[in-house]
């Protein structure tokens, strides 16, 4: 409710003539404030007062008539202020509720009409005072918004230059068509950005330093990066300090290396430039073959200026990814090799460590290399050797410890002779995870695949079967699922996937209905070891003949393991803890195929079924699992040469039924049980920081997954992926941000 408070002509005030005066009609007012209305001559008062009873002030408006009504100034100020707490105290406890708190407007229209305002002004020519000229032409502006708009103006009009009061100020190196948009913008907030003039503006915003309109072009500029172009584009974003367009033009060489590689203007790059892309860990080749024969080809188009380079340059090139045959006939003996005792030394480092075995391309220990089909992986140490030995965590850790590498960073360690000694990441091999279950209680057919370069996971073709404690193992690039549950009943039939085909096809069926069983491929066979029913737990196993397709029982185990963790190593194929159908086991023994035979080895530091069990350097690891009904986040590594297992860093969480592999020099503990739920997480061991860091999450909360690093790329799993450029310029309003 509103009431209106008018001042009427009344004798009970006299018109003030003097300062006296008008203190005197001030108190009668005041005084007069009792709840009736109060008047004064209408000579003397202008509007009404409006008053809320909710509200203390919607209004006050006195405001005189008379040139001296209005104070000492005349000049038509409020007769009454804040500060006339005479009057306003007096009101307030005699008809007024209390003020209310301070109440902020904010008009979001307000800017934009006073930009507009000035952007009307400066085009008639109004109160502009500066002249900008560029090019012999001369745009005209307003110094307080330039200053406030252009750090660059800001910091000219506040200094001691010769520009900061005068009216002209030429810009010699900016051009006049980009200026002038520039100046626009600051009058419009819009901006047209094309393939025609983005290089001008990035290049006049650039000197400017309007970062907001550089980002603009920056983003711009990298949505239409080609291989044609990247290069010439990553020299002018070095020149112009454009650190966005930077990273994006190296990302777009990264991933489109092998193209940009056959490029004139690749012969033209800088020595650090070459170096800093070969040294990168997501170089996206086919193999290290590439690298090498682009070294090559950096070299000969200047040969008398670049030929000291070359030790340098051959020690990012990943020699132990080589085959032999290659490092020997093509690397050895080419001239420049021959000739220069430094790289002689490396290439023979490099051929000691292929001789002994370890080219750091074995990521885990079930798997079959095929050097054939894949010409820049050597086969594993894990498999060759009774223990071949890998190179040592301390040489290759120091550096790995200054860098504080995460498992999605670009670069890798060198090993102790100076070779690179994980493979790129684009020719590191495929982890998959297959089947399982999850919070609805049915097995999977789904399969997910990790690529490490993006550190993300994508599906590939589910299997023909549900499974869940299915058994994975990979054997000459393909992956094989054996056994395990559907839901409904033990399964003994298998399956394989083949990349090339990107479909899974049937195998011969084991002998055995199992589930919670484990397999490992070892010297062109693989093994299915233990397992369950509902009756018992197995000391059963058998061996699948990849060749003939067919199944055959060996050696039983000496202990009956369900839910048992299988990796091979060296010659030997280890089965590690279990259940045997009353208690989680924490024995461990190793197959001989040579001799038919199982031997105990040391006991684990903790019983475990469920483990994830995988190789790594010559050790096998054990990771989580369950002691009996407790899920575990402890983890723990043997070493064969010693028989002794020792504790290693804690998961993050505990994980029950956890899927385990291990790529590019880390073991990746995937999905499984904590005891309340059933998990997505994934995180990645570093064994020389011994230390657990968190990977991209899988799609499906899983646990009893089959898990399996194999020989595969990415590539071959999936449609090429495209680099989202357009690459053809378009025009586009660039938004005020």
């Amino acid at each position: 409710q509103v009431r209106v408070w008018h001042w009427a002509p009344s004798s009970a005030v006299s018109h003030p003539t003097g300062r006296r005066d008008r203190a005197e009609a001030y108190r009668g007012i005041a005084g007069g404030a009792n709840g009736a209305a109060v008047t004064v001559p209408s000579s003397f008062w202008r509007p009404t007062i409006r008053m809320n009873e909710e509200h203390s002030y919607a209004a006050l408006g006195f405001y005189g008539a008379g040139d001296d009504a209005y104070g000492e100034s005349g000049c038509g100020s409020p007769l009454l202020s804040s500060s006339s707490s005479g009057l306003f105290s007096s009101m307030a406890t005699s008809v007024m509720p209390p003020p209310p708190d301070v109440q902020k407007i904010a008009d979001t229209h307000y800017p934009p009409i006073v930009l507009s305002s000035l952007s009307q002004l400066r085009n008639d020519e109004q109160l502009c005072d500066v002249e900008l000229e560029a090019e012999g032409e001369t745009i005209l502006a307003h110094r307080v918004l330039l200053a406030a708009s252009i750090p660059y103006f800001r910091a000219m009009f506040n200094s001691q230059m010769k520009e900061t009061n005068q009216r002209r100020i030429v810009l010699s190196d900016i051009s006049c068509t980009a200026l002038r948009q520039l100046v626009n913008y600051v009058y419009t907030s819009e901006l047209l950005i094309s393939g025609e003039n983005v290089q001008q503006l990035l290049f006049a915003a650039s000197i400017l330093q309007m970062d907001a309109v550089s980002d603009h072009c920056q983003k711009y500029m990298s949505q239409w990066l080609t291989a044609q172009n990247c290069l010439s584009l990553r020299q002018f974003a070095e020149q112009h300090n454009c650190s966005s367009l930077l990273l994006s033009t190296d990302a777009f060489a990264v991933e489109h290396f092998a193209e940009i590689r056959l490029t004139p203007d690749f012969l033209s790059i800088p020595y650090a430039h070459i170096r800093d892309l070969i040294r990168r860990s997501d170089l996206n080749v086919n193999n290290e073959q590439e690298v090498f024969d682009t070294v090559l080809q950096w070299l000969a188009s200047d040969l008398s200026d670049r030929r000291s380079y070359l030790p340098d340059l051959l020690k990012h090139v990943r020699l132990t990814q080589l085959t032999p045959a290659y490092l020997q006939e093509a690397v050895m003996k080419h001239p420049l090799i021959a000739t220069d005792p430094c790289c002689m030394q490396q290439v023979a480092a490099a051929a000691c460590s292929l001789a002994a075995g370890y080219s750091g391309a074995g990521m885990t220990s079930s798997h079959l290399s095929d050097d054939a089909s894949h010409p820049g992986t050597s086969k594993s140490a894990e498999n060759t050797g009774e223990y071949a030995a890998a190179a040592t965590a301390e040489g290759e850790g120091r550096e790995r410890r200054e860098q504080s590498l995460s498992p999605a960073d670009p670069l890798r360690p060198l090993s102790p002779a100076g070779d690179r000694v994980w493979p790129r990441k684009s020719v590191a091999g495929v982890i998959f995870c297959v089947g399982g279950r999850g919070t609805a209680g049915d097995p999977f057919r789904s399969v997910e695949a990790y690529d490490w370069r993006r550190n993300r996971w994508f599906t590939i073709a589910e299997m023909t079967t549900q499974r869940r404690h299915v058994g994975v193992v990979s054997a000459h690039g393909k992956l094989y699922a054996i056994g395990g549950h559907d839901g409904a009943s033990h399964l003994q039939s298998a399956e394989c996937y083949d990349p090339a085909e990107r479909m899974w096809k049937a195998l011969a069926p084991m002998r055995t209905s199992r589930r919670g069983i484990a397999v490992g491929a070892l010297e062109d066979a693989i093994y299915a070891v233990g397992g369950l029913d509902d009756a018992a737990c197995f000391q059963t196993v058998e061996r699948y003949d990849i060749e003939s397709n067919s199944w055959t029982s060996v050696a039983k185990m000496n202990i009956q393991r369900g839910g048992v963790g299988v990796a091979a190593l060296g010659k030997f194929l280890f089965a590690v803890g279990g259940n045997d159908g009353t208690s989680s086991l924490d024995s461990c023994e190793r197959y001989d195929p040579h001799l038919d035979k199982w031997k105990l080895v040391a006991k684990m530091m903790n019983r475990r079924a469920g483990a994830g069990v995988c190789v790594l350097d010559g050790s096998l690891y054990a990771i989580g699992g369950f002691d009996d009904n407790a899920p575990l986040n402890t983890c723990e590594r043997y070493d064969p040469r010693r028989d002794e297992w020792t504790q290693l860093d804690n998961m993050s969480c505990a994980r029950g039924g956890v899927g385990v592999a291990a790529m590019g020099g880390l073991v990746y503990a995937i999905g499984g049980h904590d005891g309340m739920r059933y998990l997505n997480s994934v995180e990645a061991y570093d064994p020389v920081l011994n230390k657990w860091m968190p990977v991209s999450s899988i799609k499906e909360c899983r646990a009893g997954a089959g898990v399996s690093w194999a020989d595969v790329r990415v590539a071959d799993l999936s449609p090429k992926h495209t680099h989202e450029s357009g690459c053809a310029p378009y025009n586009g309003i660039a938004p005020c941000v």
